[in-house]
């Protein structure tokens, strides 16, 4: 687990055209899926990161809405954000109708960013195999 202020510190926005709120969704959520945050972990608080980051704290609550409805966070008023449990895994067709979702949406990403898919596919299995890996 880091602290909030090493979160703080590694958070960086880029000049790419990607909203701001995206950026910021999108690096708690690979803080998460490398376990730099754990479930149960204070989230830094909205007004930490939109200072640190000198952005509006409205982008800063449309990012932690969107991980909140994605259910990544919890709310817990009057004491902050925290990292959610994740589900349970699915089963049956629940399971392959988000597979193939998510593995469109990828894909569809991928293509944007002209981002070879094999590669991709080759990088994920990889990441998939060092996950395995840790306790």
């Amino acid at each position: 687990m880091h602290t909030q202020a090493q979160i703080l510190a590694a958070l960086r926005l880029g000049d790419t055209g990607v909203p701001i709120y995206v950026q910021l969704r999108e690096q708690f959520l690979r803080a998460m899926g490398a376990r730099l945050m754990t479930p149960g972990d204070q989230m830094p608080t909205m007004r930490q990161v939109a200072v640190a980051l000198k952005v509006d704290l409205n982008t800063v609550r449309r990012a932690y809405d969107e991980l909140e409805r994605m259910g990544a966070v919890t709310l817990v008023r009057g004491r902050g954000s925290f990292v959610a449990e994740p589900p349970p895994a699915m089963q049956g067709d629940a399971h392959e109708t988000q597979t193939e979702n998510l593995a469109r949406q990828t894909l569809a990403a991928a293509a944007a960013l002209g981002v070879d898919p094999l590669a991709l596919s080759k990088r994920i299995a990889a990441l998939a195999a060092e996950k395995e890996k840790i306790p």
